[in-house]
């Protein structure tokens, strides 16, 4: 999300078939004449950036808000991974969680022969793919924590469950799922959850879903209240605790969408595909 305008397109798309399980989103992002302020939330998962023509980055787990002035004429492509899916790392995820890292620091000269191919790519297109089949040929899904992997399903905001009765699901104790939850996703499995539900409410409002109407609620408090929230006043206090904004400022004046005008659909459309179908709202087209 941006705080300062920019003429610049940010667009994401599905991965490819292949990186679907791992991979929640892929993006291209183009800058203007005017330098970009931008602003990362929380999503529960590793990103990696890579500027065309710069060293790609690691954007580790995020627990808030973090700013970043992108230079003007930048154009970048992006991977979001899906919780508890990081790519292959030197270190355990609570250990890059709220940072920024290079990923030249992190993975040699592999990272490096990313920068070549992507610089020989004729598009920012091409590029994303290039990225996309490099990661196929480091990524290795046995070193992934299938328990860890159940337990994000079982923190989605449509199953709302404790805790201590998800550990009990998974057979493990509450200590060892917060263990396994800070190795393979960085966060605490509550500190997750928190982030999910945020993460529902925005699906929700950006796929333009209408309220399901309980508790007779319409509007952003309808949506807080199907996200999982206990009213809209809860909403707006994990919203700034996570985002730095109000509800209103940070998706603007229309509620599905977000206040720079970004699509997002690729992103928060795959998310709603795990509501409980009695939940379920009709998705307005977005114009």
């Amino acid at each position: 999300m941006s705080t300062v305008a920019a003429v610049e397109s940010y667009v994401e798309s599905l991965p490819v078939r292949q990186l679907s399980g791992v991979v929640r989103t892929v993006w291209i992002q183009r800058i203007g004449a005017a330098d970009h302020v931008h602003r990362h939330l929380p999503t529960g998962g590793v990103e990696i950036h890579f500027p065309l023509g710069e060293q790609p980055r690691l954007l580790g787990p995020l627990t808030r808000p973090a700013h970043e002035v992108i230079p003007a004429g930048t154009t970048l492509v992006g991977v979001r991974f899906r919780p508890g899916t990081a790519p292959p790392l030197p270190a355990a995820l609570d250990e890059l969680v709220d940072q920024q890292l290079s990923l030249a620091d992190l993975w040699g000269h592999t990272a490096d022969r990313l920068v070549e191919g992507m610089a020989r790519a004729t598009s920012p297109e091409r590029a994303l793919l290039y990225a996309q089949a490099q990661l196929l040929n480091e990524f290795r899904a046995d070193r992934l924590d299938p328990l860890v992997r159940e337990a994000v399903r079982g923190l989605m905001p449509w199953r709302p469950v404790s805790i201590d009765s998800l550990a009990t699901e998974l057979a493990l104790s509450s200590s060892q799922l917060r263990r396994r939850c800070l190795q393979a996703v960085g966060t605490t499995p509550k500190v997750l959850q928190r982030t999910l539900r945020f993460q529902g409410f925005l699906a929700l409002a950006q796929a333009g879903a209408t309220p399901s109407g309980r508790r007779g609620t319409d509007g952003t408090a309808g949506l807080a209240i199907d996200a999982g929230y206990a009213d809209q006043a809860h909403l707006s206090r994990e919203c700034l605790r996570l985002t730095g904004l109000t509800p209103k400022q940070l998706l603007g004046v229309n509620l599905n969408r977000c206040g720079c005008e970004h699509d997002h659909s690729g992103s928060y459309l795959p998310f709603l595909a795990g509501m409980h179908d009695s939940f379920k709202k009709p998705v307005v087209p977005r114009s």
